[in-house]
């Protein structure tokens, strides 16, 4: 039996390349959105269609993600995954940063929400995954501003999932704790990075990709009449 589309964005490493791989593994085919169009590529899973795009660009997404639906039909699953975490103190950072993070974690979603929620509330069934983090829950030192997008991506799905519910659409938050991807990397200051790392270390680890890959999966698998409305999840040892 043919499985239906999913789409990722922010595919091309972390928690979207390791999606990627758990729906490819599933049999779904895929459309994966990254702005590195190479490393989609060397993804080389079946039935999929890999896309340069920039989810702040919504006319460029609306249009991969409607040649993939002529190519594997209507999708079923969205996973809201592209971001940018790019720490600092308010009172030094550059506003160009501020700027960066709310244009994809927060505009890049709606982009992507706006790009299928129509065709599901038509069908009458559908399920959108935005990731945010523990940051949308609580705040850390030097994340004011990422804390602040991450707090909108919570209180957005929450909002929609409450619109469309009648509609049998569902809205799934997935809220990471520190997990090992290149988002740190975004960071400017070397002193904040090597905070963080140190952080990272003492808890003995962060998460995997693949743990969180398997939080979608599982939250996409209940059955039409189950939303699992949030999952918070973080390295056993991490505190905060």
């Amino acid at each position: 039996m043919s499985r239906p589309l999913v789409i990722i964005t922010g595919a091309s490493s972390g928690i979207g390349a390791a999606t990627a791989q758990a729906f490819a593994a599933l049999g779904h085919p895929l459309l994966l959105v990254a702005r590195r169009l190479d490393r989609l590529q060397a993804l080389r899973l079946p039935d999929t269609l890999t896309v340069s795009v920039d989810v702040t660009d919504a006319a460029k997404l609306e249009k991969a993600v409607r040649q993939a639906e002529a190519q594997y039909g209507p999708a079923d699953l969205l996973v809201n995954n592209a971001g940018v975490m790019l720490l600092g103190e308010v009172a030094e950072q550059d506003p160009a940063e501020w700027r960066k993070m709310f244009e994809v974690n927060v505009m890049g979603v709606l982009n992507g929400v706006r790009t299928v929620l129509k065709p599901m509330l038509a069908r009458r069934r559908g399920t959108i995954v935005n990731v945010s983090s523990v940051a949308g829950r609580k705040t850390f030192p030097n994340h004011a501003v990422y804390c602040g997008t991450k707090f909108a991506v919570h209180a957005f799905t929450e909002n929609l999932r409450e619109e469309v519910s009648g509609s049998d659409v569902r809205l799934v938050t997935i809220a990471p704790g520190a997990v090992e991807t290149e988002l740190l990397g975004h960071t400017t200051s070397s002193a904040i990075k090597g905070s963080y790392q140190k952080w990272k270390e003492g808890m003995g680890g962060a998460l995997q990709p693949d743990d969180v890959a398997r939080a979608i999966v599982y939250a996409y698998q209940q059955p039409p009449n189950v939303c699992i409305r949030e999952i918070v999840l973080a390295a056993t040892r991490q505190g905060a």
